[in-house]
């Protein structure tokens, strides 16, 4: 005879522990369904919350698809997600349309055609849409790790506005995954809280950053390398640029991390103690985030790590909370910044790439922080050579961040300081660290715009 501990054969012959013992008695019994058992509660006309990131439930979502028969105008409601998805095809525009409050490249051509809607909403806002009933959910799809000996699951290393999202909705169904991470924070759900549970061994979604990372990209790093101080709390926006910063940082010590997300970069910081929390006001000693997205290394990495914390977004990406940390150090990209200061960070003209996500919400805590610094980072062209410090924005671009908020803006040519300045001399410390091919024209502009330059 023997005994299986959460998938692990342990013989009889063994002597166990009490905490293994209960371990055993407790697990508790689990009925998974079918797919199409599960997505039966979905209804026509219904407003569906879809997990995201690299939690997001792809095989749900697919096997959804294969309901379109039966259903029309399911809005589902997420903010980015990952793989490739059936319900985003045009055949199914009729049956499910997406209405995302980040834009990712898996519904990037269906909001382009009008097939897909995007809401602009700050991060941190996104879990009173759900509380408020300013978005009430009918169900919500999550993509949760396998229950522990005591029927707990975890919402992963996205925990991010899913935690907020099954609070609030009438029924959960859950895509139970052993590849899924168990993370520590705010994302326990116990199993009898999902209406349906489906069993799935999936590959949890990948994506890699460091590879894409070029000789401008590191220099930004180097210059944001050099404004950081020890004892610094980081965030970090998603990207190449945020990753070359990492690898400039294995002279610095004592770091901490309060942070929307983060990715690779982050563990080799880790493994050498550069990173380790130890002088943060608010929860020392843990690094705080509410999602991760990475390699399969990484979610082993924080796999039932007790030394991350991943928390409900409302928490992590309000600035009051952000703020009080000392030193606080917020990295972000952008698409493109006008003379003045306005910072374009979610759309190309009108052509919808992102989301306002929490650039905002760390820009402005950063700014509040003792001692903190708020960047924006930029190359000063595109790879196709598109100037991206420009005398207006494109028409149709959001202002995500307004020239207000703006302290630092960064480029490979230097560290332009915007805080306190006017707008004649934002235009001359933002050209000074443009492209030296785009200055002349930049000073052409000026001068016709503001007449003494």
């Amino acid at each position: 005879m023997s005994f299986k501990l959460l998938g692990i054969i342990i013989p009889k012959s063994v002597e166990l522990g009490i905490f293994a013992e209960q371990a055993i008695n407790m697990i508790p019994e689990i009925k998974y369904v079918s797919a199409q058992e599960a997505l039966s509660v979905i209804k026509s006309g219904q407003r569906v919350f879809v997990h995201g990131s690299a939690q997001t439930p792809v095989y749900l979502l697919n096997e959804l698809a294969k309901e379109a028969h039966r259903l029309k105008n399911v809005e589902l409601v997420s903010i980015s997600v990952y793989g490739d998805l059936d319900i985003c095809k045009p055949e199914y525009a009729e049956n499910f349309r997406m209405n995302s409050m980040f834009v990712s490249a898996s519904i990037r051509e269906a909001v382009a055609q009008g097939r897909a809607d995007y809401i602009p909403v700050f991060l941190s806002e996104i879990p009173e849409l759900f509380k408020q009933n300013i978005l009430p959910l009918d169900v919500a799809i999550v993509q949760v790790s396998v229950p522990d000996a005591h029927g707990y699951c975890s919402l992963g290393v996205s925990v991010d506005v899913a935690r907020s999202a099954v609070n609030t909705a009438k029924l959960v169904i859950a895509q139970v995954n052993p590849n899924a991470p168990r993370t520590h924070g705010d994302g326990m759900i116990h199993a009898s809280r999902f209406h349906a549970m489906v069993f799935c061994e999936d590959p949890m979604q990948e994506t890699s950053f460091a590879e894409k990372v070029s000789e401008k990209e590191e220099q930004i790093g180097r210059y944001i390398a050099e404004m950081i101080e020890d004892r610094s709390t980081l965030q970090m926006g998603i990207g190449a640029i945020p990753d070359a910063l990492l690898k400039c940082l294995y002279n610095h010590k004592d770091l901490g991390v309060h942070t929307e997300m983060f990715s690779d970069g982050l563990i080799d910081l880790f493994d050498k103690d550069i990173i380790n929390n130890k002088y943060k006001r608010i929860h020392p000693n843990k690094t705080v985030t509410g999602f991760a997205l990475g390699s399969n290394r990484l979610y082993k990495y924080v796999n039932d790590n007790p030394a991350f914390n991943f928390l409900d977004i409302d928490y992590v990406n309000d600035p009051h909370v952000i703020r009080r940390n000392p030193k606080v150090v917020a990295v972000n990209s952008c698409v493109e910044v006008d003379i003045t200061g306005q910072v374009c960070s979610d759309s190309i003209g009108t052509y919808q790439f992102s989301g306002v996500g929490g650039q905002m919400d760390f820009i402005r805590g950063a700014a509040l922080s003792e001692g903190g610094k708020p960047v924006i980072a930029l190359s000063s062209r595109t790879n196709k050579g598109v100037a991206r410090i420009v005398p207006f924005l494109k028409p149709g671009a959001g202002v995500v961040t307004t020239r207000s908020h703006v302290h630092y803006i960064v480029t490979e040519y230097g560290v332009a300081y915007l805080f306190g300045k006017n707008l004649r001399q934002r235009a001359k410390a933002l050209i000074n660290i443009a492209h030296p091919d785009d200055r002349e024209n930049l000073d052409k502009c000026c001068f016709e715009r503001f007449k003494h330059f």
